[in-house]
């Protein structure tokens, strides 16, 4: 049923995307791509180190429609990354798929919409338990997170815009047999999705802090109704543009993450051996400078 529903939500969405005008006059895109590189080199290094060296590639794409009292918002980011230490084998460092669209029409306030809301996340490439290569942990559509909702949205500036969805769904695919045998990701054993109703809050704040320095951050918060709807999943991501010049940038990302269903084995005394198992804060982080072009 609530797998039902969210697929019911995305056909209404796309059943209405599908009706607005393709005149390139009523559209605003804009992007940009970045690598970033970072190198650290010893050789005969009496106080010691480990050499290592890293790229990430990371692509954001917004392409926005307003006509009227329709407004159509898209972003696509699709950030990669690889990390080379020492005589270890390749690891991932960074790995992000992340789709949004939410399509407003206009209420009698200018600042109050009626929203239908899509989220697509998920990642490239498989992950592993490193410096051990051999036990995968992750890949593609293993974890992927649909999520879908209808409500309202409230845009108080082009900087600020808060939506409620008290009618969402979420869909946790896992799509590795290995994987959903062990009942990854908070699927059950076997399964390889899981579906969940509730309800979703989302803010987001985009704004320039000084010159050449934005801040893009966005917050999105689900309940599920129907079991321990007090546990709220949280996706936290936080981004710092600064822009150099033309072609040169340096890029602040941060992303947190807690989601009740997701348990994490944890050696809380150091000794070697799993002592509990629970559902944890995750973080991760980047810094980079290098090659930005902005189209």
């Amino acid at each position: 049923m609530k797998t039902l529903f969210t697929i019911a939500i995305s056909l209404i969405s796309f059943s209405l995307l599908a009706q607005v005008e393709s005149d390139t006059t009523y559209w605003k895109a804009n992007g940009n791509i970045s690598l970033n590189f970072s190198e650290v080199s010893f050789t005969n290094w009496a106080a010691g180190g480990e050499s290592s060296v890293s790229g990430v590639g990371l692509f954001n794409l917004s392409a926005n429609y307003e006509k009227d009292i329709v407004l159509w918002e898209n972003s696509f980011k699709f950030n990669y990354g690889l990390l080379k230490k020492g005589n270890n084998k390749l690891a991932k460092s960074e790995d992000i798929i992340d789709i949004n669209s939410k399509f407003d029409v206009k209420t009698k306030s200018d600042k109050l919409f009626y929203s239908a809301m899509f989220n697509f996340r998920s990642q490239f490439a498989n992950g592993y338990n490193y410096p051990d290569t051999n036990t995968k942990i992750s890949g593609f559509l293993a974890p992927a997170y649909i999520t879908a909702g209808l409500g309202i949205d409230y845009k108080s500036s082009e900087k600020l815009s808060l939506s409620a969805l008290p009618a969402s769904s979420k869909i946790t695919i896992v799509n590795d047999d290995a994987l959903s045998t062990t009942g990854a990701f908070g699927v059950e054993p076997g399964s390889k999705s899981r579906a969940e109703f509730g309800a979703t809050v989302k803010a987001q704040f985009k704004a320039p802090v000084v010159e050449n320095v934005n801040i893009d951050t966005q917050i999105s918060l689900f309940s599920n109704y129907l079991d321990t709807p007090q546990n709220i999943d949280i996706v936290w991501d936080f981004a710092v543009n600064m822009k150099i010049n033309d072609f040169l940038s340096a890029n602040f990302l941060s992303n947190l993450i807690y989601d009740d269903d997701i348990k994490t084995a944890a050696d809380d005394d150091g000794n070697g051996n799993i002592d509990s198992e629970g559902p944890r804060i995750q973080f991760k982080q980047l810094l980079g400078i290098g090659l930005s072009y902005n189209f």
